[in-house]
């Protein structure tokens, strides 16, 4: 099966933001941030802590969220030329080749360790942060996206950890 694509910034992001959040130090680290403003806001009602620890804990969640949310995925956006190029991507049954007007790149199905879909891509990830998206909306209709996700299930076995 051959698509073809291009990226969208605001579905690029939006992906982006998908895979900060499932990284298992950001999903921690979430939690003992919200643990901590939650614990203060409660102290603070209860008259133990002062204003001041209350107020840093909810900017500490505030930062944390502005970063996750709009400055990491920003910057990656606008730091990466690929999400500014046209793509041809050919997926069979040993390969995958995605092709640029500059050239071909091959991959052999071993070389990804895991997949993962979101709203809008499926994330084929080499190692825990290196990946590529394919927009499912590149694909003429909703079979053709069941096939390919048929054969990503098929192909990339998924490894404890990824």
């Amino acid at each position: 099966m051959t698509v073809h694509f291009g990226y969208d910034k605001k579905q690029v992001i939006q992906a982006l933001r998908y895979h900060f959040l499932m990284r298992p130090e950001i999903k921690t680290l979430l939690v003992l941030i919200n643990v901590f403003a939650i614990s203060s806001a409660v102290l603070f009602g209860m008259k133990k802590i002062q204003a001041l620890s209350f107020l840093v804990f909810s900017l500490l969640w505030f930062i944390l969220m502005l970063v996750i949310w709009r400055l990491l995925p920003g910057s990656i956006y606008r730091r990466s030329l690929t999400f500014r190029d046209h793509f041809i991507m050919h997926f069979d049954e040993e390969s995958i080749v995605l092709e640029t007007e500059r050239g071909a790149k091959s991959w052999a199905w071993g070389n990804f360790s895991n997949f993962i879909e979101s709203p809008y891509f499926f994330h084929l990830y080499f190692d825990p942060r290196s990946f590529f998206l394919v927009p499912k909306d590149a694909f003429k209709d909703i079979t053709d996206q069941q096939e390919v996700r048929q054969l990503l299930r098929r192909k990339i076995s998924k490894k404890a950890g990824s």
